[in-house]
């Protein structure tokens, strides 16, 4: 950490968060001179990056920050986001301020609790500025939706931000936020994060309980998890974030402690397995897999030891898997919004297709592609036998164009659905592994490209002691910051 003071209100903004949060603890900054500097830099960037929605009151914000002011005055510091400001998921649940999910039948939701991710946000201080912006009910990795519009690339307006943490991971690069939270089903913190030049990290299955759930059992794709632009302000946002609740009963019961420790750590000897692009099963735009591997080259500057990988698992009957538990888990959660025929007409096509998807199902499929999903996760155990992590690219193209909803061909290759785009990110939701995506590097059109890094068995911390390990190898978020912010 940088534990100078601030001169500017660029240098608040600029910030890592851990080190914003010792000045406010300090008191070498003023909450209320934090707030002023982050709402003074939205106003200036937030169009047209459009990743923070529903933006609070300037004058009930400054309020708030002063309330953090007066607290530390007394005495009273609520833990390390005291006066940070936050902008949780438009999908996740926040009192008092409108959480759409992205979708007009939600436009005016406005909960009266929140989310456990965001309350444990809170009770460490943070001041909810408003949200970051989401595709309609987090699906599809793209973040564009009928109640905001579309979240730009923050080093390409033109480009897709990634999705369905794409608000997360624009607001993030362009110092719109200094940590955020997000979640990932289906790479939603990975894709976004590799296509904005920051770290967005999947914690293993149940390491950050989702709180409220109606179901608590058959419904484990998605999860929330941090997002930042170094590791450990990632690793500190995880440390509040998870941490057993009786209310999640698959959640871990580990102390969360452990992520808020030092992450450096000798990685001498250590084996990465490089999966690349499945033996040639997944098309890749050109460029892709070669910057991965020359980001590849700094893991072992680390040294650490890469080897190809692969595995025999069939891959198609992965997908199939994937599919079809997709189709079961959204049919579930919003069937009774398509029964309704006023409010299937507001969701958008490829909602409507994944609850027809789920309704066609039969038990012995739900079944057999359970199955398919145990098959694999032994399959990953098996490579990690030979293998302390496993690396894969975090997306299968460079941003594209945001005028699409998705591209209908990777590499010549035809799309059959809305997501196969995203068919590298995948394997590790299903077997439920902590991956980090970190920055990979841009290619000749200055576009950004992420890394999986995927480890064992509830190892989030050697996950985040590897990845923080290639950042102060390689410094590519500090190295390369959007335009704009040159401006």
């Amino acid at each position: 950490m940088n534990q100078a003071s601030p001169a500017t209100p660029q240098d608040i903004v600029a910030a890592d968060a851990l080190d914003l949060s010792q000045w406010i603890r300090l008191r070498r900054v003023s909450c209320r001179e934090v707030m002023t500097a982050f709402l003074d830099h939205i106003a200036r960037v937030n169009t047209p990056a459009n990743a923070i929605v529903s933006l609070r009151d300037r004058a009930v914000l400054l309020m708030e920050a002063g309330e953090r002011d007066a607290q530390l005055a007394r005495g009273e510091y609520l833990g390390w986001l005291h006066g940070i400001p936050q902008a949780p998921k438009d999908l996740t649940a926040t009192a008092g301020i409108a959480s759409t999910q992205g979708s007009p039948i939600f436009r005016d939701e406005v909960p009266k609790a929140d989310a456990l991710v965001a309350a444990r946000m809170r009770a460490q201080g943070a001041i909810f500025i408003g949200k970051t912006n989401s595709p309609e009910f987090g699906l599809g990795s793209n973040t564009y939706n009928t109640v905001f519009g579309a979240t730009l690339n923050a080093y390409d307006a033109t480009r897709s931000a990634g999705g369905s943490s794409g608000g997360t991971a624009v607001a993030l690069a362009l110092r719109m936020l200094p940590v955020a939270d997000g979640s990932d089903m289906m790479g939603s913190l990975r894709n976004p994060a590799g296509w904005n030049n920051v770290f967005g990290f999947r914690p293993s299955q149940g390491r950050v309980p989702s709180v409220p759930a109606v179901d608590l059992y058959y419904n484990q794709l998605g999860c929330a998890g941090p997002m930042g632009r170094s590791v450990p302000d990632l690793a500190m946002l995880l440390s509040t974030q998870a941490g057993y609740d009786a209310r999640a009963p698959l959640s871990i019961a580990q102390d969360a402690a452990q992520f808020a420790q030092p992450l450096a750590r000798d990685f001498g000897g250590a084996r990465i397995g490089w999966l690349g692009d499945y033996n040639g099963y997944l098309a890749m735009e050109d460029g892709v897999l070669a910057l991965c591997e020359t980001a590849l080259e700094d893991f072992g500057a680390i040294g650490c030891t890469v080897e190809a990988a692969r595995t025999d698992y069939p891959l198609e009957k992965l997908w199939d898997c994937w599919r079809t538990l997709r189709h079961f888990s959204v049919a579930g959660s919003l069937g009774a919004l398509y029964r309704d025929p006023a409010k299937r007409a507001l969701l958008k096509p490829e909602a409507q297709w994944e609850v027809e998807g789920g309704l066609a199902l039969s038990g012995e499929d739900v079944w057999n592609a359970s199955v398919a999903r145990s098959q694999w996760y032994n399959a990953l155990l098996a490579l990690f036998e030979h293998y302390d992590y496993l690396a894969l690219p975090s997306a299968q193209l460079f941003p594209f164009d945001a005028k699409l909803h998705w591209p209908s061909s990777v590499a010549g290759r035809e799309m059959d659905t809305y997501h196969r785009w995203m068919e590298v990110v995948i394997g590790a939701s299903l077997a439920g592994l902590p991956v980090i995506s970190v920055p990979a590097g841009f290619n000749v059109q200055g576009l950004p490209m992420g890394l999986q890094v995927i480890g064992k068995p509830q190892a989030d911390l050697s996950v985040l002691q590897i990845a923080h390990a290639y950042d102060q190898a390689t410094q590519w978020v500090k190295r390369r910051v959007p335009s704009i912010l040159a401006a």
